[in-house]
């Protein structure tokens, strides 16, 4: 077979060839070479009518995807098709011109996975690449309605349907109600390995050996001391401070102690970091609970597992040697489990976005802490626990749930961003909870919780709108059996999730696609404004009044 000139749209790698024999090469030029970038642009034409005329043919090129040129293409689909200002994505203009038009004059193969665009404003068709189910926003830029026009944008505000990052550590199908750690299920996680091996999986990718564990949990424990400028830095808060505040402000001042935290992009010393902040989150919380409470700090027994150790510092009297229940032990070690991580949640976001300007991990973590402590995060499980108390027993459910439905308030611990199925980590809290309850007595807003979720898993209003139980439901009930007062959940919480936060960390310094986050906005402002002098201008009130003192 003669060689027929065909051109490759290798969208992916941002250039266009026209193959051997067409007497014309077009290679990868630049986008700072200029006059190369004009040569291609408007070159292209003259080379592609000589290809046509040579071999007007299809022909194929062993390792490459191709598409057959229909004889005497004109100039008409490069100057229409492509920016004659010379955008950014000048070569993806390119290569989508030339498909395009050449399955308009009878081409026969348009690439897979890419995906076409027409804008009706000018009558220009696009091509961009699609990969995992996704297109690359910035190839969106391309689209543009002349030369000033920045380039089309993505408006997605809370990020409803946008990917920041590609992740390898947690995979949630919330249809289906599947959460899973690095491939793993939750449920055989929950079941089978303790918080320290999830953490090390979350950050490492793996399961460790026995021996790999062995070091790690030594590691782990032998980092959980304080240094005592830190435990006098909390004796400053006020009596009363809420033990979150304290929790977010000692993390960020531990930066202060560690100046080796800035040196982010050396591998060991990311790892030591984490080590470090791994082991010190349980003492810190300890110690803002205990302070909260106005008893006296308990240093960490290395004799105790993680959970049995964190339980030791808070709960500690004046007995010689703290004894944690098993049971109990164990029902905590689960929930640090369950609340390790959770993909791109709105503290990972945090810990992510603040970590790409790369400030140590300290300042980071404290970030993300931030976050969960809000009450749509974090604070999600007391909300249920003040709904509980709210309704009062069991009786007063019917009357509860016909005000939800009716859309006087708001069912809490039920329904999820992501999940449309029952949350998995709710199962298992559920079946947890029991383990304590036989220990510590049946709580009785338990009855209340399963006559909500009972009702609301038969009523088609919540069937129909997806509402299942979230692993909040039934947590704070769980918690506060367990003897955590309210305010404590959202640093119990932040004790686990702070692996999960150091993984997603690990991840983007470790990731060569990421830059410093700097989202674009939609300004809707004043144009333009000329200056009013202080005499002129008209009252501008607050939008509202606050305390004088």
């Amino acid at each position: 077979m003669d060689l027929v000139p065909v051109f490759s749209a290798a969208l992916q790698y941002r250039h266009i060839r026209v193959a051997d024999g067409a007497g014309f090469a077009l290679g990868s030029v630049t986008e700072e070479d200029s006059s190369s970038k004009e040569a291609a642009i408007w070159s292209a034409p003259a080379a592609i009518e000589t290809a046509a005329k040579k071999s007007p043919g299809l022909g194929e090129m062993e390792g490459e995807q191709h598409l057959g040129l229909a004889p005497n293409p004109t100039q008409h689909f490069i100057t229409d098709a492509c920016d004659s200002d010379h955008r950014l994505d000048w070569e993806t203009d390119l290569a989508s011109a030339m498909l395009v038009f050449s399955e308009l004059k009878g081409g026969y193969l348009m690439p897979e996975n890419t995906l076409t665009i027409t804008d009706n404003r000018t009558n220009k068709t696009y091509m961009v690449p699609v990969e995992n189910g996704t297109i690359r926003a910035v190839d969106l830029r391309q689209i543009k309605t002349g030369p000033d026009d920045f380039g089309l944008m993505t408006y997605d505000p809370a990020f409803m349907n946008t990917a920041a990052c590609k992740s390898a550590i947690t995979y949630i199908d919330g249809d289906k109600g599947i959460l899973r750690y690095r491939g793993y299920p939750i449920e055989v996680l929950a079941e089978r390995c303790t918080f320290l091996e999830v953490a090390y999986l979350l950050l490492c990718g793996e399961l460790p050996t026995e021996k790999e564990l062995k070091q790690w949990v030594y590691d782990i424990t032998h980092h959980t001391m304080l240094h005592e400028t830190t435990k006098k830095f909390m004796e400053g808060f006020r009596y009363s401070a809420h033990p979150m505040s304290m929790f977010v402000s000692t993390i960020a001042a531990l930066s202060s102690v560690y100046p080796d935290a800035r040196l982010v992009r050396s591998a060991s010393d990311r790892m030591h970091q984490i080590v470090r902040l791994i082991g010190k989150v349980p003492s810190i919380a300890a110690m803002s609970y205990r302070h909260n409470v106005g008893f006296p700090y308990v240093y960490p027994d290395n004799d105790l597992s993680y959970t049995e150790n964190f339980m030791n510092m808070l709960w500690k009297m004046v007995e010689p040697k703290y004894v944690a229940h098993p049971a109990i032990a164990r029902a905590l070690d689960i929930l640090f489990i369950l609340h390790a991580d959770h993909e791109q949640n709105c503290s990972a976001n945090a810990m992510r976005a603040v970590g790409s300007s790369e400030v140590d991990p300290y300042l980071a973590v404290a970030s993300a802490a931030s976050a969960l402590a809000g009450p749509l995060h974090g604070g999600a499980n007391e909300e249920v626990l003040k709904m509980l108390d709210e309704i009062g027993s069991k009786d007063n459910v019917p009357a509860y749930i016909k005000k939800v439905k009716e859309g006087h308030i708001k069912l809490m611990g039920f329904g999820h961003r992501i999940y449309k199925n029952y949350d998995p980590r709710a199962k298992i809290i559920r079946w947890s909870a029991e383990q304590v309850f036989d220990v510590t007595g049946r709580n009785p807003k338990l009855d209340i919780a399963l006559e909500l979720e009972r009702i609301a898993l038969e009523d088609d209003y919540f069937v129909k709108r997806k509402l299942y139980p979230n692993v909040d439901f039934y947590s704070g009930i769980m918690y506060q059996a367990m003897g955590f007062r309210p305010e404590m959940f959202t640093v119990l919480f932040a004790i686990p999730r702070t692996a999960g936060w150091l993984a997603q960390w690990q991840e983007l310094m470790t990731d060569p696609e990421q830059k410093i986050a700097r989202p674009r906005q939609i300004y809707t402002g004043y144009g333009e404004r000329e200056f009013v002098p202080l005499d002129k201008r008209l009252p501008a009130p607050m939008p509202a009044a606050y305390p004088a003192d």
